[in-house]
């Protein structure tokens, strides 16, 4: 099954220790770029995070947020410094005896002082084990999400593909009827020019003339490249550039078709051809 490279996902976990929730935004791109925006108390898991992500995906540009609130008092009781609060009222009483009309510092003056309140120190292991956890269901779910889309530019390929077989049948049931219309209409011309001319070479060059138009080859090398696309596409996996080399194929082939065309069915088939071709191209630089 081939995957779509534009998705969203979001998980959330709610438990003792508070709430996460992971955002993961997903769009095409050459190759797999990983944005991570993490809250500071779970930087440290930000390679285990691009990890599991490469893991499990091969190509897009991602943008994976996630968001931490505290379950309350799941952070840690407050501490006071008493030892940091008493040094930095004795220096306003130093300073107060200099200045004797100022007034001292108040209590919440003294709990603003960097350092004074302390958070007691919490064991930050369950909370990252449990925030990678929501990732993989995060990812999980954006895979899914892909594949439901891919399923969808998997059926528009295959309509694609079927469209194309027509115009390549129809391609090699008009040739004979215009070689032929080509040699009568140079045969006429040259009927009105004389006797002169040597039939042999006449012959010959209408040969070479015809080997010029024929475009069997070519449409064999088209049905080559249409049974490829099917395939790749029913193999599925990460096989956006192989399809999309594909399409530089499909597309050298059409024009060709259009370079040797002496006639306007021939020239039409070309190109609704490109269209054809065009329309699955805009399908697949949406593929992983």
């Amino acid at each position: 099954m081939i995957r779509s490279m534009t998705a969203f996902a979001r998980e959330e976990s709610q438990s003792s220790l508070g709430k996460l929730t992971w955002e993961i935004r997903s769009v095409n791109h050459r190759f797999l770029e990983v944005f991570v925006r993490l809250p500071d108390e779970l930087r440290a898991i930000e390679p285990k995070v691009r990890e599991r992500i490469a893991a499990g995906l091969s190509r897009g540009k991602l943008d994976c947020q996630l968001r931490y609130r505290p379950a309350p008092g799941g952070a840690g009781e407050l501490q006071v410094n008493e030892r940091l609060a008493e040094q930095l009222l004795a220096a306003a009483d130093v300073l107060k005896a200099r200045l004797p009309e100022s007034h001292g510092p108040g209590v919440m003056d003294v709990l603003r002082w960097p350092g004074v309140l302390e958070a007691e120190e919490t064991d930050l292991g369950p909370l990252q084990s449990d925030a990678l956890k929501l990732l993989d269901q995060a990812v999980a779910t954006l895979v899914e999400t892909r594949e439901r889309e891919g399923v969808r530019i998997a059926e528009h390929l295959t309509q694609r593909v079927a469209d194309m077989r027509i115009q390549v049948a129809r391609a090699q049931e008009l040739m004979p009827r215009i070689i032929t219309g080509v040699r009568e209409r140079l045969g006429k011309r040259l009927a009105e020019i004389g006797e002169s001319l040597d039939a042999e070479r006449v012959e010959q060059e209408m040969v070479l003339l015809t080997q010029k138009l024929d475009v069997d080859e070519e449409m064999d090398r088209l049905r080559t490249h249409l049974d490829e696309v099917d395939r790749v596409v029913r193999k599925g996996g990460a096989v956006g550039r192989r399809l999309d080399f594909l399409m530089q194929e499909l597309n050298r082939e059409a024009n060709t078709l259009g370079s040797k065309s002496v006639d306007a069915d021939t020239t039409a088939v070309s190109v609704e051809m490109k269209v054809l071709i065009e329309q699955m191209r805009e399908q697949i630089q949406n593929v992983e």
